[in-house]
Formats: structure tokens, C-alpha cells, sequence
């Protein structure tokens, strides 16, 4: 198979020189996004809002570069993402849109208009086949992501608690499924709370939105409730003690395989396009409502008609930086106990697994992992 083109910049600027949001330009019409005909049609340009209180999601000045390319180009953009599973300021599409525009996205800002993908509760979403499916046979998506003519996304490129890093396919797969959608790919492994190590403190509970967890007042420990959790490992990700573990030693990695499938169907059919940017990489997920010290330092800008080459030339470069000082991934690391797994991803969260994702991926026909690094 012919290797993937990948393309790339630095965050380097030189006074009175171009911004950041001009290289963006450059670097996505180097990239060949003009090879895609737009006019007159609806592009989606899919992105993560940052929950309220988390400052290291992509500033609303990158999505305006993105749109303004696809409107010179004849495109009609919108900003869209779906609504989350769990309780914060996105699980409903008046609150999340509000909380888009609380964090800079508003049309006035980034020269569109955004949509909730999937409605105002979540609900509004179609069954998608996923050709060649080992797991998932219909993806529940966003309505209005599958009613786009062309589909581009932006991602924030960091770590996460749960699949090791967030990138391309993350973005794509996970975030534009419905919240069905978002259920039946966590829908798998169910975790369990190790009774000695738990300190009763609630943190966990907070960011559980489907009643599986259930607070002992006997014991003032936290405890499980297998009826109702669907296993998104938001838990986890809260606990701060190690007391949350994932019963199903595979749960990530199916949760891995199932988001490949999810992306699969969503670009499948049509034409697409994706952007990553490796920036304020903290070690975990734009949903939690804070963000923690970057893991490693900024990289750059990538962009590919190849999700899967994307997120391996990301994760290549991410693997070749030194760590950040004064970060989770610094402290694991000068702790007596510590492991060295050579994986920043994991030596920055030991739970966390992502190397079956990109295997999946191209199991299924969703991309090719050998690429081309073209540097401007």
C-alpha cells in the first residue's frame, strides 16, 4: 500500500511574520483541501468545545482559519459536535451550546454558525452500516454530521485516561456519536472500586450520569451499581486515590476497536479531511472541566486525507519529545515505583491503552499507519 501524506508545521512564528491561524491556512491548502469541491456545499468541521473550566482546547482562532478556507472555497461550514453521556455543560444541546459560546465559539468568531450534531437531547441521530464491522454493524450518529456533503476534522491532539491519547479518530468516532452512540461504544467493560483504597470522597460520583455508582453510607465508600453503569470510565479518569479499575482487563481495547468502526462510518462515502494539532497536551480529555500541566511541549500542526496516518504521525512525535517538567507524565516518571512502559501515553496513565485502535483501524480499511512526513 502507497504511503499516506502527512503535512506539517511548527508553532514557530517570526515577528511582523505570518500568525498561527495563517500557517493553519497554508498548511491545509498545501495539504490539498482545494482538491475537494465545496461549492455549494455543507461542510461539517468537527471539533471539542472544552468543558466549562478546561482552558486547553482549541482556541476558537483555529476553527475560524479552517472555515475560512472552506469558504473561499465555496463551502457553506459549520462548527458541530454531539452531545456527551455524562453530567457537565455539553449533555444537552441548549447547555452545550452555551458553553461553546462561553469558551469563544459564536458565529462572530469563527465565521459559521455552530450545531449540536445530534439535537437537543441527544436523541436526534441515524443508524450508519459500518462496512466490514467486527463490533459494531450500525453506528448511531449525529444527524446533522451524516447530513454534511464533506466532513473535516480539527482535533486537539492530548492524552486520555482511558485510550492513552485523544486524536483524529477519538474525534471523530467518539464525538459524533449520539449519546447512543457514545453508550454503545463504552458499553463493554465494567469497572470495579477497590474498597481499601477508596476514601469516600464523591469525586467519582460527580461524573457519573447513568446512576452506576452508588454511595455506601454504612461504609462511606463508593461502590458500583452494575444494573445501571455503562462503563465510559469517566470514574476513573476522577479518581484521584487508584481505586477504580476496569473489571474486563480488554475493556479499553474494544473501546478502541469500537471508536475505529465509529470513524469508519462517518467518512465512508464522502469526501473528508482531517487537521490535528499537537498543543497543550494535557493527560486528559477536553471533557473534564480542568485541565492539568501539559505532558509535553507543543509540536505542531498536521493535516491528511488519512485519519489513521494523522494520528500515527502524531503519535510518533509526541513519542520523540522529552516530557514537560512540573507535569503527571514528570511525576510518574520520578516515582520510586515507576515502570517505564518507553510510551509517554502510558507512563503518564499506566490504564490507558491505544495501540488497538490504530491496529483496528487499519484492519478495517479505515486508513494506512506508513505515511509520508512532508515539513514546511
Amino acid at each position: 500500500m502507497e504511503k499516506s501524506n502527512v503535512y506539517f508545521t511548527d508553532f514557530r512564528t517570526v515577528a511582523f511574520g505570518d500568525s498561527l491561524p495563517t500557517k493553519l491556512k497554508k498548511l491545509i491548502r498545501k495539504a490539498g483541501l482545494g482538491q475537494i469541491n465545496m461549492e455549494g456545499k455543507f461542510v461539517a468541521i468537527k471539533m471539542h468545545f472544552g468543558e466549562l473550566g478546561n482552558i486547553s482546547y482549541l482556541r476558537p482562532n483555529y476553527a475560524k482559519a479552517v472555515a475560512d478556507v472552506v469558504k473561499e472555497l465555496g463551502g457553506r461550514p459549520f462548527l458541530t459536535d454531539c452531545n456527551t453521556m455524562y453530567p457537565g455543560s455539553r449533555k444537552n444541546a441548549l447547555e452545550h451550546l452555551e458553553c461553546a459560546w462561553e469558551n469563544g465559539f459564536t458565529p462572530l468568531t469563527v465565521g459559521c454558525p455552530v450545531i449540536i450534531g445530534d439535537g437537543l437531547k441527544g436523541t436526534d441521530d441515524i443508524g450508519v452500516p459500518v462496512i466490514g464491522g467486527q463490533y459494531v454493524q450500525e453506528a448511531r450518529i449525529g444527524r446533522a454530521v451524516m447530513d454534511a456533503d464533506v466532513f473535516i476534522s480539527l482535533t486537539h491532539f492530548k492524552g486520555h485516561e482511558m485510550t492513552g491519547f485523544g486524536g483524529a479518530i477519538k474525534n471523530i468516532g467518539m464525538g459524533c456519536g449520539s449519546r447512543a452512540g457514545k453508550t454503545d461504544q463504552h458499553r463493554n467493560g465494567t469497572p470495579y472500586i477497590e474498597e481499601g483504597q477508596c476514601r469516600g470522597c464523591k469525586r467519582c460520583l460527580r461524573e457519573c450520569a447513568n446512576n452506576g455508582l452508588v454511595f455506601d453510607e454504612a461504609t462511606k465508600k463508593m461502590r458500583v451499581n452494575p444494573e445501571s453503569c455503562v462503563g465510559c470510565g469517566r470514574c476513573l479518569g476522577a479518581c484521584n486515590f487508584d481505586a477504580i479499575e476496569f473489571r474486563d482487563s480488554n475493556a479499553n481495547e474494544v473501546l478502541n476497536c469500537k471508536m475505529a468502526e465509529y470513524t469508519k462510518a462517518v467518512v465512508d462515502g464522502r469526501p473528508h479531511f482531517h487537521i490535528s494539532l499537537i498543543v497543550d497536551v494535557s493527560p486528559n480529555c477536553d471533557c473534564h472541566g480542568e485541565n492539568d500541566a501539559p505532558i509535553l511541549p507543543n509540536i505542531g500542526m498536521f493535516a491528511s486525507f488519512d485519519p489513521l496516518a494523522l494520528d500515527q504521525a502524531c503519535v510518533d512525535a509526541c513519542l520523540a519529545a522529552k516530557p514537560m517538567p512540573n507535569s503527571q507524565l514528570s511525576d510518574h516518571m520520578a516515582d520510586p515505583k515507576f515502570v517505564d512502559h518507553h510510551d509517554h501515553f502510558k507512563n503518564s496513565t499506566p490504564e490507558s491503552e491505544w495501540k488497538t485502535c490504530l491496529d483496528h483501524a487499519q484492519k478495517i480499511g479505515l486508513g494506512n499507519r506508513e505515511y509520508e512526513l512532508i515539513r514546511m
